[in-house]
């Protein structure tokens, strides 16, 4: 297995629109927004990350938001600019933006590969009209899939995402859409079940009984689909909701999952990076213009800078490991907490079907743990 490297996560908080599904750290602002004034800032904030954690080689960036294909390309190129100022970057890096596929946004692709961008995430969210209606979505299935074969035609790399689960959706019909899906996809999916969000209007809508989700029972018949489409079609999932050809994997969320160190740059990023040899917790303030003004104040946007406890990086590092079908390395869960796994506990998960060793030193999760994943990992940090 490969070390996680070292990755950079740039959050661009804006939306034209707020989805009713979304508890994201995402704006709307009608009046348009100062490009020139948050690329200064995202400048400045790359500059104290790089104070903090210098020397580093930058194995990946993502863009994500909000909506990061509302930034012009000169924006994003500003931004690689200064990541590649302050760190070095692979000559392979993978330099990831998040986009929607309406028309208008479409037309930047060109701009941001010339900017450096080698890998785009588009967010489809379903292959049918009434369905991307109600998920508050603002392009056509006829747009969504044009972007798609576009951006296949600019970007050495390309994903996009679909919810399952959604209200009145059938296993029959999921299967029939994920198929086209995948037709259409290039080397990667991520496929997520609907979840209702405290605070969204699709949450207030759910409270008053307006809202009907999948029972427990077809839930489950949705997410099994879900493996056995994608396997058969040679893109099994390597975390819980997303899914690759063998090598096309997204490198950047490795970087999360395999526990690596991370910078985090814009309102509301979260950042985990490796200080004086301790492992620290960061993130800064949400409100974009909050953000902006400390950072014109400050050089940074931190509202949080300590370190995490022995006992905390080993929860996390349960909880991303064990997302992934390769799991976790026993020896590395020993380093980082100073304490081996429960074996009663691995072996009462392994008896029920949960989990599994491979080999001496590695766990993980199995297809039956993974709808469970919380419990489990629940019953192995307890």
């Amino acid at each position: 297995m490969k070390e996680p490297g070292f990755g950079v996560y740039v959050h661009w908080p804006f939306c034209a629109a707020k989805c009713p599904y979304c508890d994201f750290n995402s704006h709307v602002r009608h009046k348009g927004v100062d490009q020139g004034r948050y690329l200064a800032a995202f400048r400045r904030e790359i500059a104290h990350m790089a104070s903090l954690a210098p020397g580093r080689k930058v194995a990946s960036v993502f863009f994500g938001g909000g909506t990061p294909s509302l930034m012009t390309p000169e924006t994003v190129g500003g931004i690689l600019e200064a990541i590649g100022a302050a760190w070095e970057v692979e000559p392979d890096a993978e330099i990831t933006l998040e986009a929607n596929p309406t028309s208008v946004e479409a037309e930047r692709f060109r701009g941001y590969r010339a900017a450096g961008v080698n890998r785009v995430s588009l967010g489809v969210q379903a292959l049918n009209a009434q369905d991307l209606a109600n998920l508050g979505r603002m392009h056509t299935v006829e747009e969504a899939l044009a972007a798609v074969e576009l951006a296949m035609s600019i970007f050495p790399r390309a994903s996009f995402d679909l919810i399952y689960a959604r209200p009145g959706q059938s296993p029959a019909a999921w299967r029939k859409e994920l198929a086209s899906a995948i037709e259409r996809a290039p080397e990667h999916l991520s496929l997520y079940q609907l979840t209702i969000e405290e605070g969204t209007p699709f949450h207030a809508l759910y409270r008053a009984g307006k809202l009907q989700t999948p029972d427990e029972e077809t839930s489950r018949a949705l997410w099994d689909v879900t493996q056995e489409t994608t396997e058969r079609a040679g893109m099994p999932a390597y975390e819980i909701s997303n899914h690759a050809r063998p090598g096309a994997e997204s490198r950047h969320n490795l970087v999360y999952w395999r526990y690596g160190e991370y910078a985090g740059v814009g309102p509301g990023a979260h950042g985990r990076l490796l200080v004086n040899d301790l492992r620290r917790e960061l993130s800064t303030e949400r409100n974009p213009e909050l953000w902006a003004a400390a950072v014109e104040a400050d050089g940074h946007g931190l509202v949080v800078d300590e370190p995490l406890s022995v006992e905390a990086q080993a929860d996390e590092f349960l909880l991303m490991g064990l997302r992934l079908a390769e799991g976790i390395d026993l020896a590395r869960f020993h380093r980082l907490s100073g304490r081996r796994l429960d074996p009663r506990r691995i072996d009462d998960l392994t008896m029920d079907g949960m989990v599994e060793r491979v080999g001496r030193d590695r766990l993980r999760v199995t297809r039956e743990g993974f709808p469970v994943l919380d419990a489990v990992v629940a019953d192995l940090a307890g």
